[in-house]
């Protein structure tokens, strides 16, 4: 078995008494260089801006409650953004480049948007809440102020002209169809002017009065389901227009095949038509039918949920961006196809009450299929003009996902190069070496 070596420390301090001066001029060299390094590195400024994310609080659909239910998420609502995408977003190519550009660079040396990020800003999320700060360096106070200041305001322009881009879209595919819809309620509204001509019924008896308030709870939840299917046709085609050649939706996850979403949509229909039922008997305000509705409004958002799993699990290589419109995109067909269905049972409902009035004249039953077609279609047309205007308004603000809680500052004196922390690391350093050298000369001397 070897024997440990050992060092006699009261020998080794005393040969660096010995060799105090070497080690001196070592330790007071390392601080010179080190100290005279801070002198000559370019001096950094640092300017800090302060924001806030935020939800732009978009409401997309002509129902408040199913709309936000749906969980569809355009343009810049942030609804589903966390603040480390923000970050990414604020480092990416059209962000920085503007900002590379007004700089003047030595040589010509340009960075790219990767290297300038690493170089000059350090974006963090405070905390762990939604406050970000965007910490930038420059070589001058006016630089620094200029790129933490750009950085937010470059961001914010383009969370805008993509918001404003979005709705643009969701407008345009909402006015073809009020278009449609405007000339099916003309026609609607023709025919029952004709038929009460025709056969002199301008004013129906009792009888049919009630018939007509039976009724009047399935033509309106008819009419509300269309305009669910024509609200998320709308925001499908925007989807996938704006996604490209990429193709999406319930077909390619086989989304309306699973197991999970049937139910749900099972449960959907089902509730659909006892809040039918609930309407025929209560007002809107009636504790059954906003039970009712809250429950809806909990299986919309499983649906989604459960809808925007299945995608998520099966496009895993996509970015943020993306993976939101190709959840959207699905979103969208799966509420489609869920008010669809639930369209077709509440109208079965509705032609189960119709058989209870046969009693009626043919002319009066005539009379009351033809003012039901036409107050459907008149509130499917008036509905889709009530969401095509909230859209307008939508694209005339300019609704930011964040706002500054502080705007960048100038900086009244620099950041770095830090040169105490610099002089000291110096001292270390020289420390260490006097320490090496004795070391060495204590083994030459032991040898």
């Amino acid at each position: 078995m070897k024997n440990e070596e050992s060092i006699d420390l009261g020998r080794l301090m005393q040969i660096m008494l010995e060799q105090r001066k070497v080690v001196g001029g070592i330790i007071a060299g390392c601080t010179v260089l080190a100290l005279g390094t801070a002198v000559v590195q370019p001096k950094q400024y640092e300017s800090t801006t302060l924001v806030q994310t935020r939800s732009a609080g978009k409401d997309i659909g002509g129902v408040a409650a199913i709309s936000a239910a749906m969980g569809i998420n355009v343009g810049g609502s942030s609804s589903n953004t966390s603040p480390f995408n923000y970050i990414e977003l604020m480092k990416s190519r059209r962000v920085l480049e503007p900002i590379i550009d007004q700089i003047e660079w030595p040589d010509a040396k340009k960075p790219d948007a990767k290297g300038f990020a690493k170089q000059n800003l350090k974006i963090e999320n405070t905390k762990q809440t939604n406050l970000i700060t965007v910490t930038a360096t420059g070589r001058t106070p006016e630089e620094a102020q200029m790129i933490s200041q750009g950085v937010v305001d470059n961001f914010l322009q383009m969370q805008t002209e993509n918001s404003q881009q979005t709705q643009s879209l969701l407008v345009t595919f909402l006015n073809e169809r009020i278009e449609t819809s405007r000339q099916e309620a003309d026609v609607a509204a023709q025919k029952l002017a004709a038929y009460s001509k025709e056969h002199k019924i301008y004013s129906p008896d009792d009888q049919a009065k009630a018939s007509i308030e039976a009724l009047s709870a399935f033509d309106k939840a008819i009419g509300e389901m269309q305009v669910q299917q024509k609200s998320a046709q709308a925001q499908y085609d925007v989807a996938t227009q704006k996604l490209g050649e990429q193709k999406a939706g319930a077909r390619n996850y086989n989304i309306n095949d699973n197991s999970t979403v049937q139910a749900i949509r099972t449960q959907i229909v089902g509730k659909e038509v006892e809040l039918v039922g609930a309407q025929q008997k209560f007002t809107d305000k009636h504790p059954d039918v906003l039970a009712l509705q809250k429950q809806l409004n909990e299986l919309h958002a499983s649906l989604a949920n459960e809808v925007s799993a299945v995608v998520e699990s099966n496009a895993t290589s996509l970015n943020t961006a993306q993976m939101e419109l190709l959840k959207n995109q699905a979103v969208a067909q799966a509420e489609t196809s869920a008010a669809s269905a639930s369209q077709k049972a509440i109208e079965e409902k509705k032609k189960e009450k119709e058989r209870e009035i046969d009693k009626l004249p043919d002319d009066m039953m005539n009379y009351l299929q033809l003012k039901s077609d036409a107050e459907i279609k008149q509130k499917i047309y008036l509905s889709l003009v009530q969401e095509c205007e909230q859209d307008k308004i939508q694209e005339a603000m300019e609704s930011m996902d964040i706002q500054i809680i502080d705007a960048a500052n100038l900086p009244n004196s620099p950041s770095g190069p830090r040169a105490k922390l610099i002089t000291a690391i110096g001292l270390v350093i020289g420390c260490l070496i006097s320490f090496g050298y004795g070391l060495i000369c204590y083994k030459r001397e032991e040898a």
